[in-house]
């Protein structure tokens, strides 16, 4: 059985132990990256195939019959054709709660960033104002405590439970807003019913038709003068120029985002030159750390050993 990575460099692997995908009885192949030029011939007599981010369509599907397992190296499925895998009797897993601790804490550090102006200051110092103070300290940029703040999350499966226990601990009220699911039954109150009430927004839902630019300029109006922005989750879900204009009016206090609709952002994306001392972006690492990647690959290893027998009866 044949089995192929189709773009191993996304995890980093230098810093992972990777030896358990030797124990299993299939025959690899590893690309550090894979081109959308290349994913078709690198599909050939596959058997199965892991990938984080290369996109497989249905023609993929079609030209290569013999493919029977595509093991998603992240939570996110929206770059598989779940439909035409279906069709053609592939079996699709991703792999969740793996970056959980990663996530809360990037989540946490980009509140408290915010927070305590921290980009700010920073300039601040490098350019000497510090040194040149006439004060022992710097307090001009306003600075604001987590404890007693409302976060209203939207997402609750592990990321969002996560971030709400951290929230919690800091003495912050937590608000989930209602699951936006069309199979949803809970009885939490609708997301804009929140948004004014909030001091932060804190971001976890999957990127899906439904939620893409869910944060729109409508919404970044809903939220009071002063709210913080927080999006860890994906890019798509916010519209980025109705976000830059919340921040540059002051009707937002701030945003922390660790991803951006196009990953990697084109030279001159406008959130990134904007400047902004109230924006903090990071480059799509929240789930990044070194513990975190590790056991992602080490679930995707194990939902495929556990399917192995079921493909070599097919």
């Amino acid at each position: 059985m044949k089995a192929a990575i189709l773009d191993l460099d996304t995890l980093h692997p230098d810093d992972l132990d990777l030896s358990a995908m030797h124990t299993l009885p299939v025959t690899w192949q590893c690309f550090d990256a894979t081109s959308p030029e290349q994913t078709m011939q690198r599909l050939k007599d596959v058997d199965v195939v892991l990938s984080n981010k290369v996109r497989i369509d249905r023609q993929h599907f079609e030209q290569h019959p013999r493919l029977r397992y595509v093991g998603v190296l992240a939570t996110g499925t929206n770059n598989i054709d779940l439909q035409a895998a279906r069709d053609h009797g592939v079996v699709v897993n991703n792999v969740n709660a793996y970056g959980t601790p990663s996530v809360v804490q990037h989540t946490l550090m980009l509140m408290l960033l915010l927070a305590g102006n921290y980009k700010a200051y920073q300039q601040d110092i490098a350019e000497g104002g510090w040194s040149a103070s006439s004060s022992f300290c710097l307090m001009q940029h306003p600075m604001t405590e987590l404890a007693g703040k409302h976060l209203v999350i939207l997402g609750y499966g592990e990321l969002g439970q996560g971030v709400a226990s951290a929230a919690k601990a800091l003495g912050m009220k937590v608000t989930v807003a209602a699951s936006l699911r069309d199979d949803a039954d809970d009885d939490r109150l609708p997301l804009d019913v929140l948004l004014p009430e909030a001091d932060f927004v804190s971001v976890h839902c999957l990127l899906s038709e439904k939620t893409e630019r869910l944060f729109n300029a409508e919404r970044f109006s809903l939220m009071k003068t002063g709210c913080f922005f927080i999006n860890t989750a994906r890019g798509g879900l916010v519209d980025e120029s109705a976000l830059l204009e919340a921040l540059q009016c002051g009707h937002l206090g701030g945003a922390g985002l660790d991803v951006l609709s196009e990953e990697p952002p084109p030279e001159g994306h406008p959130l990134l030159s904007a400047s902004l001392p109230n924006l903090i972006i990071t480059p799509h690492n929240a789930w990044a750390t070194k513990q975190a990647r590790q056991r992602l690959f080490d679930q995707a290893l194990a939902k495929l050993r556990d399917h192995l027998p079921t493909l070599k009866s097919i």
